[in-house]
């Protein structure tokens, strides 16, 4: 929700309506001085997040569920037991959403490492930068490149090819 599906697809949808403005002229619509403001959209999109995690958190209280942010791990309790920051909790069921960060490999062993970004600090860009880069071949860095292709950065796309085609 906060860094994947949810804003991807809100940037997704720019992008749609920044090709559909590309092509008005081809049906007679006259779209002279057309901006795109990537100040607008973040904010946007950041407040629709917000606002759904509010929606989810709200929800999940008012099913007397409990949420306990913080490191957790299993303990050798006999019954079903974690600890989270020092505290245990025991139930008959225990849910252990871990979500996920990616691993930036340091400088030293990718020179210029630090220079990048992961995928999750496309959504903190408080700029459209003028030129990027997106490094991989999976559908993410297929759709960031479109992505920022579209709404007007000159944009390239490098995979890493093991073997000669």
């Amino acid at each position: 929700v906060n860094v994947g599906c949810v804003p991807k697809k809100v940037m997704w949808n720019t992008a749609v309506h920044a090709e559909f403005v590309h092509d008005h002229a081809d049906y007679g619509f006259e779209t002279p001085g057309v901006k795109f403001n990537w100040r607008t959209i973040k904010d946007k999109r950041d407040a629709y997040v917000r606002r759904l995690n509010d929606i989810y958190e709200n929800n999940v209280k008012k099913a007397h569920i409990d949420i306990i942010r913080g490191y957790g791990k299993f303990t050798a309790d006999p019954e079903p037991t974690i600890e989270v920051e020092g505290k245990k909790y025991t139930a008959p069921h225990i849910l252990i959403a871990t979500g996920g960060r990616p691993a930036v490999p340091s400088d030293s062993k990718i020179p210029g490492a630090s220079l990048g970004m992961t995928s999750d600090g496309f959504f903190d860009l408080e700029e459209l930068p003028r030129r990027s880069v997106v490094v991989g071949a999976g559908y993410i860095a297929v759709e960031m490149v479109g992505i920022l292709s579209t709404l007007g950065s000159k944009s390239s796309l490098l995979i890493r090819h093991d073997k000669v085609v």
